[in-house]
């Protein structure tokens, strides 16, 4: 039996037959609360902490924090209105392979940090990639921010969870007469045409290739800029191109359009060899089509493209097997800095989101300016001091102007 304990208009304690301590109280729509305590005190701070929570209105909907995270996973993808379409199917995929059959009976009330920390163990040991583990973390953490929003969960438990690190992929910058020779050699790659029912044939000519590569290498566009990339975006007189789309290739859904990856469009200038290039290929093209057509004549397939024809290019003009399209995007970016590039000017030809992705991806090659631009100075200021001292002896001044000397020499 338990004994009737103080009543206040707010909840009340009662001994239990156990000799422990229970506080409970009643929420204005009739739900009860309790918790158990072994001592008095305890149990009343408890109820004072309710009902402080309740008059600041921060206190638990506890029917909430008893909904299942699959309940609450279908509430945010149902109400996340901002998500790319491609995004949004990778946060289903992720949720349905990893996450809910870990976790999605569970009320979200019981998910707690160690709970959240065991659920990233098992990935790691059950094998997966560390990009999928963060993905799977990322995903868990939106879902259980919804329940936080609600007031079903007092605070996230994915914050501050720790989870392996991918491993950094190498950055290649290549030459100016690299990317030459890797567009030469994938201009020449084999291709093979035919359709269903034709026989197929085979040719060691792609010109188009060789053109997208220089392309990518002259403005830096991602790979899905570039093979969303429409006639229309184009604009060779005044050697513009109009970024607004990208496109990329998702497993059971095929390819997906959508806007860029800041959801911002941006124009790049166009070198003007590139310009005249263009142009003949363009020929009879009409403004819809791609400008870097597949096979055929559709939007082209970056992981058909890369396996069969970039990647053998890459061996056959000797560059380094880790080479991956994307360097090319980091090319552009050397290549602009080594011209003494603003960061400023390089952050909006890249497309980044803020000068900090920008420094923090390239910041690396900028001692390197920083050097060539010191020493630009110190070159204009001795030529000046020696035009001045040239100046001073055909005056005849009594000033002797000492011309500048290396440090070390005498």
């Amino acid at each position: 039996m338990s004994k009737r304990g103080r009543t206040s208009s707010f909840g009340n304690i009662r001994k239990l037959s156990s000799g422990r301590y229970q506080a409970r109280w009643k929420t204005p729509d009739g739900d009860h609360h309790s918790a158990t305590f072994a001592y008095k005190a305890d149990a009343a701070a408890w109820l004072a902490a309710q009902q402080t929570d309740q008059g600041r209105g921060v206190a638990l909907d506890h029917r909430r924090a008893r909904v299942t995270v699959d309940e609450w996973a279908a509430t945010w993808l149902a109400t996340t209105v901002h998500l790319k379409p491609k995004t949004r199917v990778g946060y289903d995929s992720m949720l349905r392979t990893h996450v809910l059959p870990a976790l999605g009976s569970v009320a979200v009330s019981a998910i707690d940090r160690p709970r959240v920390d065991a659920f990233i163990a098992g990935m790691v040991a059950d094998g997966a990639a560390p990009g999928t583990v963060r993905s799977a973390r990322k995903v868990l953490r939106l879902v259980l921010e919804t329940a936080v929003n609600a007031k079903a969960l007092p605070a996230n438990p994915c914050a501050g969870v720790r989870v392996p690190r991918s491993a950094k992929a190498e950055m290649h910058f290549l030459t100016a007469d690299q990317v030459a020779d890797l567009a030469q050699a994938i201009g020449h790659s084999v291709r093979r045409t035919g359709g269903q029912g034709a026989a197929p044939w085979w040719r060691t000519e792609w010109p188009e290739c060789a053109v997208l590569v220089r392309f990518a290498a002259y403005t830096g566009l991602r790979a899905g800029e570039l093979e969303a990339l429409r006639v229309k975006r184009l604009d060779l007189l005044r050697g513009r191109v109009e970024v607004a789309e990208t496109v990329g290739e998702v497993t059971g859904h095929g390819l997906m359009f959508g806007p860029t990856k800041t959801d911002q469009t941006r124009t790049v200038p166009l070198p003007r060899f590139l310009c005249e290039e263009l142009a003949p290929a363009l020929a009879g093209k009409g403004r819809e089509d791609f400008v870097f057509p597949g096979p055929e004549g559709g939007p082209l397939r970056h992981r058909n493209f890369y396996a069969r024809h970039f990647k053998p290019a890459v061996r056959q003009a000797g560059l380094p097997d880790t080479l991956r399209f994307h360097d090319l995007r980091h090319t552009f970016a050397g290549l602009l800095i080594a011209e003494g590039a603003h960061p400023r000017a390089l952050m909006e030809r890249m497309g980044h989101s803020s000068i900090t992705v920008t420094l923090g991806t390239y910041g690396h090659l900028l001692p390197g300016l920083e050097q060539a631009l010191t020493e630009a100075l110190d070159r204009a200021g001795r030529a000046a001091q020696e035009a001045v001292s040239e100046s001073a002896m055909a005056r005849g001044w009594h000033a002797k102007v000492t011309p500048l000397r290396p440090l070390g020499t005498v």
